[in-house]
C-alpha cells in the first residue's frame, strides 16, 4: 500500500513538473504597426483668419440743413463718380444766392460811385479848390466801398456754394448702402448720416501675425519674384477665391498687448464675390524648400502642451525561457522596445503632421499602439494593430 502511494506522488510530482516545462511564459510585448520616418517635399499653406475691407469708405454727410427732396440711386446699386445721389430742398439757398448777387451789384455801383467821388475831389484838391477834409473822405469811402463789393463777392461764393452743398454727389465709383433718410426727412449738417459708400474693386482683406513673422513677411512684400498662388483666400463656405492677392500694406506698429500687427493683402473682385466685412481665411504658401518629415497624426501624443512620439528600437534582452550556455549565462535575444522622444511640430496637413526636430529619417515610428505605451515598453509588430485615432497634432 504504501509502495502504491508512493508511485503515485512520484508521478504526480513528474506530470506537474513536466507541465510547467512545457507552459511558456506570458509574453508581455505590446503590438503595435510602424513606419518608417521619410523626408519629403511637403505643400502646405499657413492660414490666418482674416476680414474683408473696401479700400475706401465714407460715410455721406450733408454739409447744409433741409429737407430731403430727391433720391436718385437704387440700394445696394454700384454708383459711379460724380453721379448725383440726394437732393435736399434748394429754395432757401437758392433764395440766399439770388440775395447775395442782387447786394453785390448794389455794392459794384456804390464803389463806381464811389470812384467817381474821388476822382472829382482828386481834381478839385490839386488846385486847392476844396477842403482837404473833402478830400480825404471821398478816398476813405472809395476804400470802404471796394472793401464791401469784396465781402459782397465772398458772400455770393458761399451762397452758391451752399446752393450747391443742397445735391450731394457720389465721391467716387463704388456700392452704395441702405439709404439712412428717406423723403421729407430733415438732416443737419455734419451730423446726420444719409448713407455709406465703399469701394469694391479691389478688396482689402486684413489679417494679423506675430510679430515674429514680421521679416518673413516684410520680405515678402518686397520680393521681385514671387509665385502666383503664394496668397489665396477660402470664402466663408469654404470654396477657393479664384484670385490670388498681393501685400498692399504692414501696418506701421505692433500692438503691445498682443503682439501682433496687421497685414493688408489685396484682391481683384471684377465680379463683386467679395463684400466688406466676411469672414474669410487667408492661406499663405508655406516657405519651406527643402524636405520634411510628415507622420500620421495619430503617432503623436500630447503632454502638458508637449508632443511626443514613440520610436521603435531593437535591443538585447536576457531570454528568460531559454537555456544558459555551457558557461552558465542565460542566452540572450532581440527585443523592440518603444523610445518616447519629445518632438516639434509643425502644420498639421490633413491626417498627417509635420516634424520640425526629435525624429530622423529612417526611424521607425509607432503609428498604432500608441495608447498603450510607456517609455520603454517592449513591443511586437507580429499581429496586425487595428489602426486607432490617437495623437493631437499641432497647428491646422
Amino acid at each position: 500500500m504504501n509502495r502504491a502511494i508512493s508511485n503515485i506522488i512520484i508521478i504526480s510530482c513528474f506530470a506537474l513538473f513536466s507541465c510547467k516545462k512545457k507552459q511558456a511564459p506570458s509574453d508581455p510585448s505590446v503590438p503595435v504597426n510602424l513606419m518608417k520616418a521619410k523626408a519629403e517635399n511637403v505643400l502646405y499653406y499657413d492660414k490666418y483668419p482674416s476680414t474683408t475691407a473696401a479700400l475706401s469708405q465714407v460715410n455721406l454727410l450733408p454739409q447744409v440743413p433741409g429737407a430731403i427732396t430727391g433720391i436718385f440711386f437704387k440700394e445696394g446699386s454700384h454708383v459711379k463718380k460724380g453721379q448725383k445721389l440726394y437732393e435736399i430742398d434748394k429754395r432757401l439757398y437758392q433764395q440766399n444766392y439770388a440775395a447775395a448777387v442782387a447786394n453785390l451789384q448794389v455794392q459794384q455801383g456804390n464803389q463806381v460811385q464811389a470812384k467817381q467821388d474821388e476822382d472829382r475831389y482828386a481834381y478839385l484838391n490839386k488846385y486847392n479848390a476844396v477842403a482837404k477834409q473833402l478830400y480825404d473822405h471821398a478816398v476813405i469811402a472809395y476804400q470802404n466801398a471796394k472793401n464791401t463789393v469784396k465781402s459782397a463777392e465772398e458772400a455770393v461764393r458761399t451762397a452758391r456754394t451752399n446752393l450747391g452743398y443742397a445735391v450731394i454727389y457720389a465721391p467716387f465709383s463704388g456700392t452704395i448702402g441702405f439709404s439712412q433718410v428717406k423723403l421729407g426727412n430733415v438732416v443737419t449738417a455734419g451730423s446726420t448720416v444719409l448713407n455709406t459708400i465703399s469701394t469694391d474693386n479691389p478688396m482689402a482683406v486684413d489679417f494679423l501675425i506675430n510679430e515674429k513673422q514680421i521679416a518673413r513677411f516684410d520680405a515678402l512684400k518686397n520680393s521681385r519674384h514671387l509665385m502666383d498662388s503664394l496668397f489665396t483666400l477660402l470664402l466663408p463656405n469654404n470654396s477657393l477665391y479664384p484670385h490670388t492677392g498681393k501685400i498692399s500694406v504692414i501696418d506701421r506698429a505692433v500692438d503691445p498687448q498682443t503682439g501682433a500687427v496687421r497685414i493688408r493683402l489685396v484682391f481683384d473682385n471684377p465680379t463683386n464675390a467679395l463684400i466688406a466685412g466676411m469672414s474669410c481665411i487667408v492661406r499663405v504658401h508655406n516657405e519651406e524648400t527643402k524636405p520634411q518629415i510628415l507622420i500620421p497624426n495619430k503617432a503623436v501624443t500630447e503632454q502638458m502642451g508637449e508632443y511626443f512620439v514613440f520610436t521603435a528600437k531593437d535591443s538585447l534582452v536576457t531570454d528568460s525561457a531559454g537555456q544558459k550556455n555551457k558557461s552558465g549565462k542565460m542566452p540572450k535575444r532581440r527585443k523592440l522596445m518603444a523610445l518616447q522622444r519629445k518632438v516639434q511640430v509643425g502644420q498639421t496637413i490633413g491626417p498627417d503632421i509635420i516634424v520640425k526636430k526629435g525624429i530622423n529619417e529612417g526611424d521607425k515610428i509607432v503609428v498604432d499602439g500608441v495608447q498603450s505605451l510607456h517609455d520603454g515598453s517592449p513591443i511586437t509588430t507580429a499581429n496586425k494593430v487595428a489602426p486607432s485615432q490617437g495623437g493631437k497634432g499641432g497647428k491646422q
